[in-house]
């Protein structure tokens, strides 16, 4: 990998965790508020919704995007064949969606939700006409431009959403955030990004794509439906409230972790796919970047579980506090999203779809089947099987990533192992602070400053290698700014 490559690479990383860091606080920021004037109920209620639109959100998002990212020489035919293909799909599932709306509403019981979930099924329209701009932003390694649109987008939305609770619109002021947000972000990323539909389409090229996109299409569909299979189970079987202060719980690490996520994919499987003729480049690139994730995200990870009573209490009040024990197991789930990020590009760059898929099934069913088995045994226990899946996850990946590039489990292991190390210690440290008789505001930020301190002091000192590549890269893109 070339320092003009790596430089490329990380910069574009760092533009894109912005633009998904930003958003994601702005909304995180605006759920704080919400969550104070509106009741868990109404959470609940955008839950169960979100388990349908997400899961038809995956036939926009993925599959034919992730071909064009992948094929080297796509070019305009390619990219308006699969523009004009989406945006039909789009329209035909909101439609399927508009008229399921009631046999939704009857399976949960709840006849208020025919008409939220007919109004935020628009989403699905609405993304579909951004969907090909992000594919070419991210095919181009553009990830500036997702800043301002995502970030205009999450503002104003925030504003109404916020101005629509306070008048006492319920449910609604959530829906009117959501619709919003993907209306303006939409409008503004059209502004900014140039490329535009030609009046040409290809069934040839778009059954080129199809023949690797319908692949991982259908292993995204695969675990975009395990994803929200335990909202769907606690929505059924228990009530919106639980699930209400399950996603509640799991908010916090899926606002920090997802911009890592979101991040590592968007700027690695390009990256990736432009090294997929060298095994030896692969290896090297799918190290780093597990290295540099884990070099984030395992102290946020314990940081996080050790300080869950306190920021529950602080960001939500104590109407939450059934969150907490969700925020202590999804800080250490969310711990290996550099682990599953890392080795599923490496798998998605070489262009075997075929195995991707392959793995995504073995995977959901052995995860479908701990989910169940852990359903009679209340809500906290079906979060729990998130640890176990993500561990057998780990492996399975591994061995895949293994047979391509080199980089077996143990070898992964190693890497991580100082991250997790240093995490555990500076945990212990943090925890020790909760025993201090102090307000819980200034207990929570001894524990902050004290958490940082050690952590970034020791990886200093012991010369870990993901602090001096960071830095060093930091230090070189300030100079060149200069």
């Amino acid at each position: 990998m070339t320092k003009d490559m790596r430089t490329t690479a990380f910069t574009n990383l760092v533009w894109r965790f912005m633009e998904r860091a930003a958003a994601q606080l702005v909304a995180f920021v605006v759920s704080i508020v919400l969550a104070r004037l509106l009741s868990p109920r109404e959470f609940g209620l955008i839950a169960i919704i979100t388990v349908f639109t997400s899961l038809l959100a995956v036939f926009v998002d993925s599959g034919l995007g992730t071909s064009l990212i992948q094929k080297k020489d796509a070019d305009e035919l390619d990219f308006s064949s699969v523009f004009y293909f989406n945006l039909f799909a789009c329209v035909v599932l909101y439609a399927a969606l508009f008229m399921s709306a009631p046999l939704i509403s009857d399976f949960y019981h709840m006849p208020e939700l025919t008409w939220p979930v007919r109004i935020l099924g628009l989403t699905l329209v609405i993304t579909g006409v951004k969907s090909i701009q992000q594919s070419f932003v991210a095919k181009n390694l553009l990830f500036k431009r997702f800043f301002w649109a995502t970030l205009i987008g999450t503002v104003s939305s925030a504003a109404v959403g916020i101005a629509m609770a306070v008048m006492g619109f319920g449910v609604w002021a959530l829906i009117a955030q959501q619709i919003s947000n993907a209306v303006i972000d939409t409008a503004v990323l059209w502004i900014t990004v140039r490329w535009r539909p030609h009046l040409c389409f290809s069934w040839d090229r778009l059954r080129s794509l199809l023949s690797m996109g319908w692949k991982f299409l259908t292993a995204s569909l695969i675990d975009t439906a395990y994803s929200n299979l335990r909202d769907f189970v606690i929505g059924k079987r228990y009530s919106s409230v639980d699930l209400a202060f399950f996603n509640r719980g799991r908010s916090l690490p899926s606002f920090i972790f997802s911009n890592v996520n979101i991040s590592l994919n968007s700027v690695l499987l390009p990256v990736l796919s432009r090294a997929q003729d060298s095994v030896d480049r692969l290896r090297q690139i799918t190290r780093r970047s597990l290295q540099i994730g884990s070099f984030f995200v395992w102290p946020m990870a314990v940081g996080l579980a050790v300080t869950a009573g306190n920021i529950v209490d602080l960001l939500f009040g104590p109407k939450w506090a059934a969150a907490v024990p969700y925020l202590q197991i999804y800080a250490f789930v969310s711990a290996t999203t550099p682990i599953q990020v890392a080795n599923v590009n490496a798998i998605k760059a070489v262009g075997r779809a075929d195995t991707f898929l392959w793995l995504e099934v073995c995977k959901k069913i052995i995860g479908t089947a701990i989910v169940f088995i852990a359903l009679p045994f209340g809500v906290v226990a079906i979060a729990l099987s998130a640890i176990v899946y993500s561990a057998i996850a780990f492996v399975l990946n591994t061995r895949m990533t293994r047979r391509i590039v080199n980089y077996s489990c143990l070898e992964q292991l190693r890497d991580m192992l100082p991250f997790m190390g240093l995490s555990v210690v500076m945990g212990i440290a943090v925890w020790a602070i909760n025993f201090l008789s102090v307000p819980v505001l200034l207990q929570f930020t001894i524990q902050v400053i004290l958490g940082l301190t050690l952590y970034l002091s020791a990886a200093a000192l012991l010369r870990i290698e993901a602090w001096q590549y960071t830095k060093n890269i930091v230090v070189g893109l300030l100079k060149k700014k200069k």
